[in-house]
């Protein structure tokens, strides 16, 4: 069902100084669409391009000098996120026994079955089956009737030791000279729109994504099954130093499974009222925004049942929502010495940690490395026009400040942000970045 608030009507807003890595603001089908979420390049957007049109077809009274920007997420039950979760899952079961281990997993689920493959060393002995199973039951996954059942799933391991070619590339008798798993381009993004110093579309979105499971697990509303996506659209304004400001929530977008015998009407009401209220501002609410509840007007088949499901399919929701740029390598199911991951936090805190000591409102952070080799090939900062020369800090002067305050060789990243523990799984699902656990020590600012 389709509800909205305000007029309907037509927009075209140009967008910020800024290309976003995905504009595709795809209105969710009722379930994994089959996407791959990708930028369809891993090379670092310029700054200043001509323009981008956001067009709404909606809502004629965005004004001229604000623009739309979107952002999406999905439930930990989302196909594609099961499969990063059941791949972490293992990263974590081999970092737990063995934090040496060196792991590439791979998982792919489709009804009735869960597939994992790709290359792991490891000493530790793993019931790869059981982990799996665990994973699916804890998704939600535990009736024939959600097209995956963790008791009777087929399981299917393949998995090899890693390349002996990429292992004497990467060891080392000290972890701080480790090369890198992989050559690799990695971003990390960081800006004053939240108090996670994250964009307000992308921490929206995962919030509702995160409040939809919770409703489920906890009762609230018994109709929900796993599977599960939102988007939330923003009116953004320029501020006077060029820096993106949130003024409001043009529309909203959940997607939620559901019991066959729900109405509905049922299900707008109780979305609004269980999920909405609860995560988004009131002020950030007005007559204006747009509701869309489960616009397909149909959502039982859903999970692995309805789309196959895919490792590493939802990068752009594991970062920065289209804010900034991706690299061209996915985090989940891997162990650190791969600097898509590893390098992809160091970038993080990087960008992070400049903005939060005030040296820009908002920047971008691109790190490159090469297979086998310790240092990174190349450092820079793109403050998008906002650097506030602090202490005497230029725009091009910032990467030379990284390069002194970081040690950026894999191994000392690993060993700084502690990267050899089992936390791998808890980042699977509603973003590897904004996050204030303990776990995610990327995300706690180094002084600089």
């Amino acid at each position: 069902m389709s509800s909205t608030a305000g007029s309907v009507g037509t927009a075209s807003d140009t967008a910020p100084p800024l290309t976003p890595t995905n504009t595709s603001g795809d209105a969710a089908p009722p379930s994994a669409d089959g996407d791959t979420n990708n930028p369809s390049s891993s090379t670092q957007q310029p700054s200043t391009p001509t323009g981008i049109t956001a067009t709404s077809t909606e809502d004629t009274n965005t004004p001229a000098d604000s623009f739309l920007f979107a952002s999406e997420s999905v439930t930990e039950s989302h196909p594609d996120k099961l499969c990063d979760t059941i791949s972490d899952a293992i990263v974590d079961a081999c970092l737990t026994l063995d934090p040496s281990s060196r792991v590439a997993c791979e998982t792919v689920c489709k009804t009735g079955v869960v597939i994992i493959f790709g290359e792991i060393t490891t000493s530790a002995s793993i019931n790869y089956e059981q982990v799996i199973r665990d994973a699916v039951r804890d998704a939600g996954y535990d009736d024939p009737a959600k097209g995956l059942d963790y008791k009777t799933c087929n399981v299917i391991v393949a998995l090899e030791e890693q390349s002996p070619d990429i292992a004497q590339s990467v060891d080392s008798t000290k972890v701080e000279d480790m090369g890198a798993g992989d050559s690799s381009v990695v971003f990390g993004y960081a800006c004053e729109e939240t108090p996670e110093f994250m964009p307000m579309s992308h921490s929206l979105a995962t919030k509702l994504s995160a409040r939809l499971a919770a409703v489920r697990k906890d009762g609230t509303l018994d109709w929900i099954r796993p599977d599960g996506k939102t988007q939330v659209t923003m009116e953004y304004v320029m501020n006077n130093d060029g820096v993106p400001t949130p003024k409001r929530v043009h529309s909203i977008i959940i997607s939620a499974q559901h019991a066959e015998e729900v109405s509905n009407d049922k299900i707008s009401a109780d979305l609004l009222e269980h999920v909405v209220k609860p995560v988004v501002p009131e002020k950030y609410l007005d007559d204006k925004t747009i509701y869309h509840m489960n616009p397909s007007g149909r959502f039982v088949i859903g999970g692995p049942h309805s789309d196959a499901g895919l490792t590493g399919r939802k990068p752009i929701v594991d970062s920065y929502g289209g804010w900034g740029s991706y690299g061209g390598g996915t985090l989940s199911g891997k162990d650190a010495t791969k600097v898509d991951r590893s390098g992809a936090y160091a970038a993080r805190w990087i960008a992070k940690s400049l903005v939060a000591a005030g040296y820009c409102h908002r920047c971008c952070v691109q790190l490159s490395y090469a297979i086998g080799l310790a240092q990174p090939i190349s450092v820079h900062v793109d403050t998008y026009g906002t650097c506030t020369n602090k202490n005497g800090q230029t725009e091009q002067s910032l990467a030379k400040l990284v390069e002194t305050k970081f040690d950026l060789r894999p191994g000392c990243i690993v060993k700084e942000l502690d990267l050899r523990r089992p936390i791998m799984r808890k980042t699977a699902a509603y973003g590897h970045f904004g996050r204030e656990e303990e776990e995610f020590k990327w995300e706690k600012v180094k002084d600089i």
